[in-house]
């Protein structure tokens, strides 16, 4: 296996991560921009809009026969929160082409539908569909609504809400139902506009394939092409922007009418040296491991 980072433009790159283990080629592109609580619901209503169709597919009908046309390649999007970033990510996965009866550029074809999909949205009279909006407000109101459901997951996000809550990691990355119900079509599309002239791009492509053919097929991509270089991203996980202070210990109880309860303990620690992090992550895993009886 190799990997390869190639720089497009200022801020937007191209890791390339070669291998043969696997049938299928994966496209993964991560659009990183600062979690913050005025942008946080915008950016998570933006993935499920944007996949609904694009200027070339209209319809969610259309994208679903061009995916079954590749050979059943699969699509998804969401949203994450990594450090004080929100991290909106969209996936595509196909065959690889050495696994089809004729060359057919698979690869190829599903990079410039992915692109296609995140940089040429379906825009009416310079907004989105409002139709696309209002049901993706729907579908991220149930998200938000729902997270109480799985208790598990609920006692970790208040364990996070009560740690951080005067810092952006605190922020719940789905948003707040008050600001969805505010979101218009048009302001959805000018933050989006915003966006994608600001985020920083990662752009992931796994499988066994020519390294120089694939970075020719991004230089030539037209949505590519119009974007500009960014300056100054926001940086996740800055060591220098991470020192904490020490704060007491805080211990908070809900009760709920369920027969099971729930316990989440929290620890924020400096690190200050780089390869730190991945060892406390490998620890907290262990950790998990240990106690899980």
């Amino acid at each position: 296996m190799s990997y390869k980072i190639e720089s497009l433009k200022e801020n937007i790159k191209i890791h390339l991560i070669q291998t043969s283990k696997f049938k299928t080629n994966l496209i993964a592109t991560f659009l990183s921009l600062p979690l913050e609580k005025e942008s946080v619901t915008k950016n998570a209503l933006i993935p499920a809009v944007l996949k609904r169709g694009t200027k070339n597919l209209k319809t969610q009908e259309e994208i679903s026969i061009e995916l079954e046309n590749m050979y059943g390649a699969d699509i998804d999007a969401g949203i994450d929160k990594i450090g004080d970033n929100q991290i909106i990510k969209f996936y595509l996965e196909t065959l690889n082409d050495n696994f089809l009866p004729q060359q057919e550029n698979l690869l190829e074809k599903s990079i410039n539908l992915l692109l296609d999909i995140i940089l040429n949205p379906l825009v009416e009279k310079d907004k989105f569909k409002e139709e696309y909006v209002e049901t993706e407000k729907q579908t991220v109101k149930r998200l938000i609504d729902g997270k109480i459901d799985n208790k598990d997951r609920y006692a970790f996000n208040r364990c996070i809400e009560e740690m951080y809550k005067d810092e952006p990691f605190g922020i719940y990355k789905y948003g707040y139902i008050e600001d969805l119900e505010k979101i218009t079509s048009e302001e959805l599309y000018m933050h989006y506009k915003e966006l994608i002239e600001n985020c920083k791009i990662d752009i992931f492509v796994s499988g066994d394939f020519d390294s120089n053919k694939i970075l020719e097929i991004f230089r030539k991509n037209e949505n590519l092409q119009k974007l500009e270089g960014r300056k100054d991203p926001h940086i996740i996980n800055n060591e220098e922007t991470e020192k904490k202070t020490k704060k007491e210990e805080t211990i908070l109880s809900e009760s709920m009418d369920i027969k099971q309860g729930k316990l989440v303990m929290g620890l924020d620690i400096n690190y200050n040296k780089p390869d730190s992090k991945y060892a406390m992550c490998l620890y907290n895993v262990i950790l998990r491991r240990k106690c899980n009886i």
